[in-house]
């Protein structure tokens, strides 16, 4: 001991030997008593270096090993430890053993030969060059291992640990290891050297052999005993720390520790380092792929690894790795589970949702069927190996598909039941809806409006309660209420206009009177259609004062039929069937000098339009110059902000005249300020001649606010610019577009575009303001008005098919939008027919006022609103203008079966009898009829021709001189050469776009028989003494005469009067054209009879007398008077036979007729409800006109009789007095009342007419609605002559779309609708998308890329436009252009070539804006680019490679050219760029749906 204090004074070191029962497996067992596992995990506490099998048994050569080196004791090495104390010391320790040969099984013999008792106490060891030993791999493998020799080659025993087993040891008596033990400490106790005896395997001991162990250590002068256990590491270290203390009596006393508690301990700190290394594993590893090598690569300098390799090892470490792995693979499969469990559902809809199909088969029948379906591989996948979570599919991550194994799995037979069960309750709840539907109609008590509170008791029963839940069924009460509701409100519709003779009789206005309202509900009360509506009987009411408005105020908007009003179809196929040659428009622009400068008004308040100034003017340059294709125009900017009725806001000054003007808003009051000062601007105008601001071109721009991106604000006020876009009918453009943005209001390519827009209106200007020269007008023989009815089951395309077709129909020149020019021959001479095609309610207003030679009045035969209408039109028109009924039928067989169209045709033939009319009938089966109809007709209007004429001017003309001034306020004050209708609204300040007798349209009753007429006239000398008399007592000053469009300059001329004109609304009479007509050959004034009188005399209202030629060939004078005249009053007048004896001054004998009547007295079936005429006495202001109520003033003020003072008129002669009232000014108008507008109610869904991007999702990127429908045309219809350009039935195509938006599973089949409603419907779906199908930002590309003059590079072009589509839209055209490739491959039986598709389709997938003139000439190009997409369908979607173009065949759009026989007589340009310039004849959008036979005709 002291010569180990010497060794190192400054670190004591203590050799330690470690003895206990060896020797043969005789003496000791099978087993060892863990003397070499003590030593081991004292030495090498880590859990890698820790062995538990040691083996005594060696061979010769193992034993003469340098680690054995024929020694029976081990030398474990040096071992460094810290004490309690803290003090660390050094350890040596050597183990003494026994080792067997393995040979012989007996001890090695060695150079000690003592036995094992008096070996293991010796104090003094020496082994030269003895190496330290690790395991029993080390014995051979020496060089393997550390090769650490025994220090000096020999020890000093500073101590001993006497081990005793107290495991159940095999082969052991532990009462013969005890004896051992004991005979082993007494050879010790002669040592003098500390003993501490160490209980080993204490994991695995018995009780007994522990409590024996003890009752040993006490009886042995009470050794310190220390309970171990080398495998859990629990107390090793106590026990040589225990045995140093002994060794050093220095150090302090070791607490010896219980073995359990010292275990408890133990287990702590073990569980503590595991929880900490778990949470590494789970923290580093995520993927169930992780491998332990690399993973422990990660984690070896962690001290959470290390802690816990120390304590548990490597091993344990790694097995943990892999429980977690296995965790994570299974949360990965349970994962997958539950996403194909889920999709399981799907699945069994897409491929057996029929419950017929499957509800009587097992899973086992059921999976058999899955496969036979044709999306089986869709849905599920078939693995060669199988179970799926035990294969490489569960890492398959692309493949969602379902493992067909998973059905033989007890979840998958659960939703498959559940699948069963939910089919069966559906079928079950639409049994349920459709018998609740069915009650709902059969049951004769719900009625329109009926609550559901008073209707559950009639219709509900216990299976709607059990099946149905409330909110279910009130809402299919809710629909059924809408439809009988809105059924309801269009059969009491065509109630109110099958009596429209009782409201043009009553003669209503904007505001009726109590009494007249009760006449309408007493005669319509006892209607079931009326009654329908009881239970509403406030949109009952509504409805009637918005049919009383239309028949007071009829225009288009008003019509009950609106936005299929006649006017608008007429207007629409006359705008497409005539476009004027833009060759004088372009003469004109080079001729004005203005062209080279642009006039730009820019709108906008708080700072936009200053703004937006700036940045034009940034793109400017430095002289206010912009360069437009290549060319340089001078841009005049100005901008407003202010109100615009002041001077210095006002859109035009003397020195400026704007061309176009840009909108700016970016709020709601923003908005607001455009609107309002757009209408003050246009009421500003009004009246002047160049109020050329109504036309003024208009783009709206909503400028996004900076730093407010609120999607719902902007989109609030996306919507509100595009309504108000749509009524001022202007271009719209909105922040999705190029280029608007925080930093710029519009870029330069859009300002561009706005610019060549104006430029191509101010070429265009003349187009627009065209008006008719005097000679247009004059040339005009007839004016014949055809009438048609708003809302009849037949097309006015058939109806006027015969009359645009015609060789000799031409545009008419007068500026109307519904009337043409014909020239045919009738009887021996060609006549200029002017034929106005008009609604009934647009015809009304011109019935008294206006030059119409005859009437061709049309009716349905099966619809009684439509003759109804006939008889109140017929009503008020002269008996001597000749009437054409035209009957429509739906053909022989229809008019057998159908009675009311029998009783239709029977009164329509009675009346056309009573009133001399002809008559005949049309099947719309066959509506080609040809004009030749109508020829005996345009006889009888030639024949009439003159009297019609005189009888029209001379009436105007008594009446102008025998009523009081305000007479030129009536409608019946308009002569035949002026528009003197008065604007009985400040809606009517300007006159409809679609009248036919504008302000400028007048004047064509100086035709040349009118001519000879007024030549005739010119002998009156009494009418020429009346002149001369007005002109000597006003000292010839007259007042400047009002000009009609175009400016005709008439003056009052001595001796060259025509015919006296009724004067303008204002009260001034109008002057006669100094135009002098000659008289013709043979002309004598004797053949004429004079003027009854040198003065015209006042008449009452009851008295008018014309003279009219009697025989047009004869040319002789009849005079028509009406015989009813009421006898002289004694105002100077003169009587009945004064006038008959000057009216004879020559000695002519005159034939004295009666005046024309109406057609009301002639015909018993007109005028049924004429009694009410005259049946009220007071009505409301309106109703009582300014005539009656001056009329009324006046007879309260005592104006009565021939003695009556009226102070303006004192000493002055009676006659002259009234022709001096005619000319004074009314200096005070009758201001017009504005009258409610009623709008029409619409049907709202929540399906059509909303954003593509709500109707489709990332699993169905095709509406459902279009998948649908074109399943159904390709199925049914794809050999369907004219599919797509053959319109459907339009109510049929709402019931469609009604239904489908109520139920998405609609089967088109099943409902029994046609192809062409299929495929109308599917149109109108895109035609109803907010936002065309082919975004507006794309079709400008598509136009620059379709520019490319090489074929192959436009198609490249055209495809990667293609690609910049948005996902939704792309996916929805690929879908459409497909199929339509597919339509156009079966154009040899349905006549649809891909040309033919891309002019129906094209106006519907990309809607151009037809405002802007770039619109109207790029029509071609986008048919021409629809086409293409259609032709090169395989190379645009489908990666396949360009296909050659067609050869020269109607289909090509090259071929053109060649195959339509007009265009080879013009020189064909190249195609028009829209962007820069207008073609030579520009298109209208229409045009290209016509078919070619009318195209040719139009141009030649």
């Amino acid at each position: 001991m002291m010569m180990a204090r010497k060794q190192d004074v400054r670190i004591p070191t203590y050799n330690i030997s470690v003895v206990g029962l060896s020797g043969t497996e005789k003496e000791k067992g099978q087993c060892g008593i863990g003397k070499s596992c003590l030593c081991n995990r004292f030495v090498r506490p880590s859990a890698d270096e820790f062995h538990l099998d040691h083996t005594s048994v060696l061979s010769t050569s193992d034993f003469g090993g340098r680690v054995v080196n024929n020694d029976h004791f081990l030398y474990w090495g040096e071992v460094s430890r810290s004490l309690e104390d803290c003090v660390e010391c050094k350890m040596h320790i050597v183990e003494q053993t026994e080792f067997i040969d393995d040979q012989t099984f007996q001890p090695h013999r060695s150079t000690a030969l003592q036995p094992y008792i008096k070996r293991a106490a010796a104090t003094k060891l020496a082994s030269a060059e003895k190496l330290m030993y690790f395991c029993t791999d080390q014995l051979g493998l020496e060089q393997d291992f550390e090769q650490k020799q025994m220090p000096d080659g020999k020890l000093l025993i500073d101590g001993f640990l006497l081990g005793i087993d107290v495991s159940r040891g095999m082969n052991r008596n532990f009462d013969d290891q005890l004896k051992f033990v004991s005979n082993l400490y007494n050879q010790l106790a002669k040592t003098k050297k500390p003993i501490v005896v160490v209980l080993t395997k204490c994991d695995e001991g018995v009780e007994r052999y522990i409590r024996d162990a003890h009752t040993f250590a006490l009886s042995k002068k009470n050794l310190q005993v220390v309970e171990t256990s080398a495998r859990s590491n629990v107390n090793v270290d106590l026990a040589f720390s225990t045995l140093v203390q002994l060794i050093d009596k220095s150090r302090g006393k070791t607490k010896i520790i219980p073995y359990f508690e010292a275990l408890k301990q133990q287990s702590q700190q073990i569980a503590t380092a595991k929880d900490k290394y778990e949470w590494l594993v789970s923290r580093i590893v995520k993927n169930h792929n992780e491998n332990w090598l690399s993973v422990s690569r990660k984690m070896q300098a962690s001290p959470e690894y290390q802690d816990y390799v120390y304590l548990e090892g490597t091993q344990k470490a790694k097995k943990l790795f892999l429980q977690h792995i296995h965790r994570l693979k299974h949360e990965h499969i349970e994962r997958r589970r539950k996403l194909y469990l889920a999709a399981l559902p799907l699945a069994f809809e897409a491929l057996i949702p029929n419950l017929d199909e499957i509800d009587h088969l097992s899973c086992i029948k059921t999976k058999k069927l899955l496969e036979t379906k044709p999306e089986f591989l869709k849905w599920f996948v078939v693995l060669e190996e199988t179970p799926w979570d035990a294969t490489s599919h569960i890492d398959n991550m692309e493949n969602e598909r379902i493992p067909f194994d998973l059905m033989d799995t007890v979840p998958a037979e659960q939703l498959y039941e559940a699948h069963l069960e939910k089919l069966r309750n559906e079928r079950k709840r639409a049994e349920m809806r459709r018998a609740f539907k069915e009650n709902l109609e059969t049951s004769p008590f719900i009625t329109p409006g009926k609550p559901w509170e008073e209707a559950r008791s009639f219709i509900m029963n216990e299976d709607f309660y059990q099946w149905l839940e409330e909110s279910v069924y009130m809402d299919i009460y809710g629909k059924h209420q809408k439809q009988i509701i809105d059924k309801a409100k269009e059969e009491f519709q065509e109630l109110l206009l099958e009596y429209s003779e009782l409201f043009y009789e009553l003669e209503l206005d904007a505001k009726p009177s109590k009494e007249k309202m009760g006449v309408i509900q007493d005669v319509l009360g006892e209607e079931q259609r009326f009654k329908a509506l009881q239970k509403l009987q406030a949109e009952r009411d509504a409805l009637i004062l918005k049919h009383i408005h239309f028949v007071y105020h009829p225009t288009k908007e008003t019509c009950p039929s609106c936005p299929a009003c006649v006017d608008a179809k007429i207007e629409h196929l006359i705008s497409s069937r005539f476009i004027r040659p833009s060759d004088r428009n372009q003469k004109n622009s080079l001729s004005d000098p203005n062209i080279d400068r642009i006039n730009l008004v820019i709108l906008g308040k708080d700072g936009l339009a200053r703004e937006l100034a700036n940045e034009i003017r940034a793109l400017c340059t430095n002289d206010d110059k912009y360069v437009i294709d290549g060319k340089m125009y001078e841009l005049s900017l100005r901008p407003i902000e202010g109100n615009v009725r002041l001077p210095v806001n006002s859109f035009q000054t003397p020195t400026f005249q704007p061309h176009g003007c840009l909108c700016l808003y970016n709020s709601k009051e923003s908005l607001s300020y455009v609107v309002e000062s757009i209408e003050k601007s246009r009421e500003s105008t009004l009246g002047r001649r160049d109020n050329h601001l109504v036309h003024l071109p208009l783009t709206l721009i909503l400028v996004n606010k900076r730093g407010d991106t609120s999607g719902e604000t902007l989109h609030s006020l996306i919507q509100q610019g595009q309504q108000i876009a749509s009524k001022l009918q202007c271009v719209f453009l909105d922040p999705a577009s190029a280029g608007i943005g925080y930093g710029r209001n519009i870029n330069e390519k859009q300002i561009s575009q706005v610019l060549k827009g104006l430029l191509d209106s101010k070429r265009n200007l003349n187009l627009v303001s065209s008006t008719a020269s005097i000679k247009d007008l004059a040339d005009v023989d007839l004016r014949i008005v055809m009438c048609l009815m708003c809302g009849d089951p037949f097309s006015a395309d058939d109806i006027l098919f015969p009359v645009l077709q015609s060789q000799t129909c031409k545009s008419s020149h007068c500026g109307s939008n519904n009337s043409v020019l014909l020239e045919l021959p009738i009887g021996l001479h060609k006549k200029r027919i002017e034929l106005s095609i008009l609604s009934y309610h647009s015809s009304f207003s011109i019935r008294k006022s206006r030059l119409v030679h005859g009437y061709i009045v049309f009716y349905s035969a099966k619809r009684k609103a439509s003759l109804a209408m006939l008889r109140a039109f017929l009503c008020e028109v002269q008996d001597i203008i000749p009437i054409q009924l035209v009957a429509l039928t739906d053909g022989a067989i229809d008019v057998l079966d159908n009675d009311l169209s029998r009783e239709q045709l029977s009164e329509g033939e009675e009346i056309a009898q009573e009133i001399d009319g002809r008559f005949t009938s049309i099947p719309c089966s066959q509506p080609q009829h040809k004009l030749e109809i109508f020829h005996p007709f345009f006889k009888d209007v030639v024949d009439k021709k003159n009297i019609i004429e005189a009888t029209h001017m001379y009436d105007n003309a008594a009446e102008a001189c025998s009523t009081t001034e305000e007479v030129f306020n009536s409608p019946r004050a308009g002569s035949p050469l002026c528009n003197s209708n008065l604007q009985d609204s400040e809606e009517d300040i300007e006159p409809p776009s679609y009248s036919l007798f504008r302000e400028d349209t007048s004047l064509p009753s100086l035709s040349k028989d009118h001519s000879k007429l007024s030549m005739e006239l010119e002998g009156n000398d009494g009418l020429s003494f009346i002149m001369s008399n007005f002109e000597s007592k006003l000292n010839n000053k007259v007042p400047p005469p009002v000009k009609p469009k175009p400016p005709v300059q008439f003056d009052i001329t001595k001796g060259d009067l025509s015919y006296l004109d009724q004067g303008h609304r204002d009260g001034q009479r109008k002057s006669v054209s100094s135009s002098t007509w000659l008289p013709p050959d043979g002309f004598d004034p004797s053949d004429y009879a004079e003027p009854m009188d040198a003065v015209v005399k006042p008449r009452n209202e009851e008295e008018n007398i014309y003279s009219v030629p009697h025989d047009s060939t004869q040319g002789k004078i009849i005079t028509i008077r009406n015989i009813n005249k009421a006898q002289s009053n004694g105002s100077g007048n003169g009587s009945d036979s004064e006038m008959d004896t000057s009216s004879l001054e020559r000695g002519r004998k005159v034939s004295i007729v009666s005046k024309p009547v109406l057609y009301r007295t002639r015909c018993s079936r007109l005028g049924r409800f004429a009694s009410y005429r005259t049946s009220f006495s007071v009505g409301s202001d309106d109703e009582l006109g300014p005539i009656r109520k001056k009329e009324e003033d006046q007879a309260s003020q005592g104006y009565k009789g021939d003695n009556a003072v009226i102070p303006y008129e004192t000493d002055e002669d009676p006659r002259r007095r009234n022709i001096l009232r005619s000319l004074r000014r009314n200096t005070k108008k009758p201001k017009p009342k504005p009258r409610p507008s009623i709008t029409k109610a619409t049907w709202e869904s929540n399906y059509f007419g909303v954003p593509l991007t709500t109707v489709v999702t990332p699993e169905k990127p095709i509406p459902v609605f279009i998948e649908r429908c074109i399943e159904y045309i390709e199925a049914t219809g794809l050999s369907t002559e004219g599919i797509y350009r053959v319109s459907g039935n339009k109510s049929e195509m709402e019931s469609l779309q009604r239904q489908f938006d109520q139920d998405h599973n609609l089967d088109l089949a099943e409902k029994d609708f046609t192809v062409n409603t299929v495929a109308g419907a599917m149109k109108s779906f895109f035609s109803e998308l907010p936002d065309p199908l082919v975004p507006y930002n794309m079709q400008i590309d598509l136009v620059e890329a379709h520019k490319i003059n090489d074929r192959e590079q436009k198609l490249h072009a055209l495809k990667e436009v293609l690609k910049k589509f948005p996902k939704e839209n792309h996916e929805v055209f690929k879908y459409v252009i497909s199929h339509l490739n597919k339509v156009s491959h079966n154009n040899k039986v349905n006549l649809m070539t891909s040309e033919n598709l891309s002019i129906c389709f094209w106006p519907t997938l990309m809607r151009p804006d037809f405002s802007t003139m770039d619109a109207l000439t790029a029509t071609r190009t986008y048919q021409t680019i629809i086409e293409l997409f259609i032709q090169q369908c395989p190379f645009f979607f489908h990666n396949r490679p360009i296909s050659e173009p067609p050869g020269a065949t109607p289909s090509s759009p090259s071929a053109v050219a060649s195959t339509v026989p007009f265009l080879t007589s013009t020189p064909v340009t190249s195609q028009p760029s829209p962007p820069q310039s207008p073609p030579p004849t520009p298109q209208s959008p229409m045009q290209a749906l016509l078919p070619s036979q009318l195209q040719a005709e139009h141009t030649l």
